[in-house]
C-alpha cells in the first residue's frame, strides 16, 4: 500500500502518523456493539481497566503512556477513534435533518454544525490535557480525543428522538428528556474511565486527582448542552 511505500517515507512523520492511527482504527462489529452498550448503559458494567498486552509491566512509574495496552479489538474499554468519528458525521446529519425538516436548511449547516463540535473538543481536550500537566500525570492526546468524542453517540440519540417528536410537537421535550439521560450516562462514563485512567499517585502540590476525576465527568454534560442544536426541533 501507499503508506508501506518508499513514497509514503519520503513525507516526514505520516508513517508514523498513520501506524499511530491505525491503532485507534482497529475495531469490528463486536467491540463497537459492546462499546456503544457501554457508553449508553455504563450503569451496569463493573471493569472498567485497560488490558495490558504484557501483563508483567508494572505500574510504578505511574507513567501509563510507557505501557502497551491492548488494542480495541480484543479491549473494550481501549479508546478507539471509529466510533467517535462515525457519531459526530452521524450527528451532524441528524442536525441537517432537523434544519431540513423546518424548512431552514442551508449549506452552512453542516460546516456550521461540525465546526461548532470540534472548536469545543478541541478547548476541552486541552482543558483536560492542562488539568493532567498540573497533577504531572501523563495521557495521550488522541485518547483524550477519543474519551471525549464518545459524547456524539449520546447526542445522536438525543437529536433522534427530538427530530421523531417533532411531527407531534414534543421534540424541545423529548430532546431534553433524553439529554438528561444520555448526559449523565456519558458523564458516568468518563468518571469511570478518568478514574482508571489517572495514576492513583500524582503530584502533591497540585489539585487533587478525585476532583479532577469528577470535574472531567462534568464536562462531558456541559459540552454536550453547548452544542445541541435544538432551535428547530
Amino acid at each position: 500500500s501507499f503508506f508501506q511505500s518508499s513514497s509514503a517515507r519520503m513525507i516526514p512523520g505520516l508513517e508514523l502518523l498513520m501506524q499511530t492511527l491505525r491503532t485507534y482504527f482497529a475495531v469490528d462489529n463486536a467491540y463497537v456493539k459492546t462499546k456503544m452498550l457501554k457508553i449508553l448503559i455504563p450503569f451496569r458494567s463493573k471493569h472498567w481497566k485497560r488490558q495490558q498486552s504484557d501483563p508483567s509491566t508494572s505500574y510504578n512509574n505511574n507513567d501509563l503512556t510507557a505501557m502497551d495496552f491492548c488494542l480495541p479489538l480484543v479491549d473494550e474499554n481501549a479508546p478507539d477513534l471509529y466510533l467517535p468519528s462515525m457519531s459526530l458525521i452521524t450527528y451532524v446529519l441528524l442536525c441537517a435533518l432537523c434544519y431540513g425538516n423546518a424548512g431552514q436548511f442551508s449549506p452552512e449547516v453542516l460546516p456550521d454544525v461540525t465546526s461548532k463540535c470540534i472548536f469545543t473538543q478541541l478547548l476541552e481536550v486541552l482543558c483536560i490535557r492542562f488539568g493532567f500537566y498540573m497533577m504531572q500525570a501523563s495521557v495521550k492526546m488522541l485518547d483524550l480525543w477519543s474519551f471525549t468524542g464518545y459524547k456524539y453517540l449520546g447526542l445522536c440519540c438525543n437529536m433522534l428522538v427530538g427530530v421523531c417528536l417533532s411531527a407531534l410537537h414534543l421534540g424541545h421535550r423529548g430532546y431534553y428528556l433524553t439529554f438528561t439521560y444520555t448526559a449523565c450516562a456519558c458523564s458516568y462514563f468518563m468518571l469511570k474511565t478518568m478514574a482508571n485512567n489517572i495514576p492513583l499517585v500524582t503530584a502533591a502540590t497540585g489539585p487533587k486527582r478525585e476532583v479532577m476525576v469528577v470535574a472531567f465527568a462534568a464536562s462531558q454534560f456541559a459540552t454536550m448542552w453547548f452544542v445541541s442544536q435544538t432551535k428547530f426541533l
